[in-house]
């Protein structure tokens, strides 16, 4: 089995719960309450920045033209279109600007974060590389899911939502990923194992947080 395949199978219960979290559940059927949305959004918003700072590093790391390539597609991704995106589903959702132009992370947010920064910086391209597939592998995972059930919820953003973390958005990188981390990756099965448990339980987390409006306590 492959590096990859052998993580998946070992924490294939987090990965499920991550991946079938209530959240993504309702989000397919329509369900999910609008401020819940609404907050997980805010969150994603404050989050994408760190993902920026992983992408750079990524690049800055890379191994060659062909790996910086494929993580400055993923950066270009964040940086142009998902801007626009936000501001209009913002809009949709009835954020104000003074909403997202205020909004803090929460601690979980703040903790994932971190851990995502800190690996990026300290770490080597092939950390980088294992925590980017957690990341977008999971969305992938349940984003592809709910496009071969044909989820169809009545609500424009959730749609749009499901459809932008399909095959098409995400298969080629999340492929890329894989291959490099089974074939081609110096990573040890110790620190894999590590960089992979705890993003994915970060991963769970964000869904808590934001399905839960987890807030700072302030005495």
């Amino acid at each position: 089995m492959t590096l990859t395949s052998n993580l998946k199978l070992k924490y294939s219960n987090l990965w499920e719960s991550m991946t079938h979290h209530k959240f993504v559940l309702e989000l397919g059927k329509g369900s999910l309450p609008e401020n819940v949305f609404k907050n997980y959004f805010l969150q994603d918003y404050v989050f994408v920045n760190d993902l920026v700072t992983v992408a750079s590093q990524g690049i800055a790391k890379a191994p060659n033209l062909n790996s910086a390539s494929i993580f400055n597609n993923f950066l270009v991704g964040i940086l142009d279109p998902e801007n626009d995106l936000f501001l209009r589903f913002f809009k949709e959702l009835g954020a104000s600007e003074d909403d997202y132009s205020s909004a803090k992370a929460s601690p979980t947010t703040q903790a994932f974060g971190d851990f995502l920064v800190r690996t990026s910086l300290e770490g080597t391209f092939d950390d980088i590389a294992m925590i980017l597939y957690v990341t977008e592998g999971t969305y992938l995972d349940w984003g592809n899911r709910l496009l071969i059930e044909k989820a169809n919820p009545n609500n424009a953003v959730y749609k749009e939502w499901i459809d932008l973390h399909g095959p098409n958005v995400l298969g080629e990188l999340v492929n890329w990923l894989e291959d490099h981390l089974n074939s081609k990756s110096k990573i040890s099965e110790k620190r894999a194992e590590y960089l992979f448990q705890t993003a994915l339980r970060y991963e769970y987390l964000f869904w808590e947080a934001s399905y839960n409006n987890e807030s700072w306590f302030n005495g």
